[in-house]
């Protein structure tokens, strides 16, 4: 069965230098890369200053650099057939895909860094509107593209600033209510483990999986739904999320008490709350259950977890539904949607000799509900964003 191949990181770092060279006609100074993600666990929790658990994919984006002698930025990409220039880059001076390309140079303008003009190409393996985070390995690999062109050495403080600057981006430039998940662990990612996110604290921890040693792997499932952030959806379960932290009188929903959100008089604000609280607690659950190699404990949160998106977030669709339960019928240890939702994918733990036949299952349902074709990758915890050699 074939899965989306995240290629080779030294066969692809060359092919975005030389495409690079053919559009701009000399080599880039640098390239970055900048892996997608998949959550494992903590749904909208980080808007609201709670934890989440995600793992940066195999699957990354490329970015190609070059200093210009002027303060024009030309942006193309492989994915994109119109490429973009200006000299403006903040919010409302550019418009599209080029804004998550342009807003992090201006995101780092602003955070004082003497950044030049440039010239920047983008190709990558992150499929685009999955929930995988296609938007901030764009940023992220230009981020550190960029500060590698500077010459500043890439260590903890700067990937936390460079995460800073990727959020405004995304939020101020480009439009994306991002609560900042996909940045921090697209930038902060350990191989071989998840990211425990704390947004109240701001600290991070890698959390030891070991699948492999338990014959489990992480299969992903695109839905081929197109996920967006800017649609309204997002927004909209964020503001509410906002509302009902004012109404319980808590800074926000990491603090609220559940008792205290049952006895919310609305009952979308409740339902929408009790999301929020019972998520956090289920991310805690599931490391407590990673470090006690307790499987089926996880395959249980995970199915908490994907009804609390449909029926309290409403945020599933049916091939989400479809995905999740078909995987856990198939032999799936535990299946949830992850990411945004409103489309995009599900992640299932799967044991190793039934990925394949997982996958054909799902397949199989799609077709028989009159669903497109989806499509699979395995989501092996990889490194952080990186610069490569040219």
């Amino acid at each position: 069965m074939p899965f989306v191949d995240p290629g080779s990181t030294q066969d692809l770092g060359r092919d975005v230098a030389a495409a690079f060279e053919r559009t701009f006609g000399a080599a880039p100074q640098v390239v970055g890369r900048a892996p997608g993600r998949v959550n494992l666990i903590g749904e909208h929790t980080d808007y609201n200053a709670g934890l989440c658990l995600p793992l940066a994919l195999p699957h990354a984006t490329y970015a190609a650099v070059a200093r210009r002698d002027d303060d024009r930025v030309r942006i193309a990409s492989g994915q994109e057939t119109t490429p973009w220039e200006g000299v403006a880059l903040g919010p409302g001076d550019v418009e599209g895909w080029a804004t998550y390309v342009a807003g992090v140079v201006w995101g780092l303008r602003e955070a004082g860094h003497d950044v030049p003009g440039l010239d920047i190409l983008v190709d990558g393996r992150v499929p685009l509107g999955a929930g995988l985070s296609s938007s901030a390995a764009l940023e992220c690999s230009v981020a550190v593209a960029v500060v590698a062109l500077l010459g500043l050495d890439l260590d903890d403080d700067l990937r936390r600033e460079l995460v800073a600057a990727c959020i405004r981006a995304e939020t101020e430039v480009a439009g994306a209510p991002t609560g900042g998940m996909d940045q921090t662990v697209s930038l902060l990612a350990h191989e071989g483990a998840a990211l425990l996110i704390d947004f109240d604290s701001h600290s991070t921890t890698a959390v030891e999986l070991g699948l492999p040693a338990a014959g489990l792997a992480l299969l992903v499932t695109d839905t081929r739904v197109s996920h967006a952030l800017v649609d309204g959806g997002y927004a909209a379960r964020r503001a509410d999320c906002e509302t009902a932290a004012a109404f319980l009188g808590v800074a926000s929903l990491r603090h609220a008490a559940a008792a205290a959100v049952e006895e919310l008089e609305d009952e979308r604000i409740r339902r929408r709350a009790r999301h929020i609280v019972t998520e956090i607690d289920r991310v805690s659950a599931t490391v407590e259950a990673l470090a006690a190699r307790d499987w089926q404990q996880i395959g249980r949160v995970f199915r908490d977890s994907h009804v609390s998106m449909r029926d309290d977030f409403e945020i599933s669709c049916p091939e989400l539904d479809t995905a999740v339960a078909t995987a856990v019928e198939a032999g799936a240890v535990g299946a949830r949607m992850t990411g945004g939702g409103f489309g995009g994918s599900s992640i299932a733990l799967v044991p190793v000799e039934r990925v394949e036949a997982v996958a054909r299952a799902i397949d199989t349902a799609f077709v028989a509900s009159g669903f497109g074709p989806p499509a699979h990758l395995l989501a092996e915890p990889s490194a952080a964003a990186s610069v490569l050699p040219v």
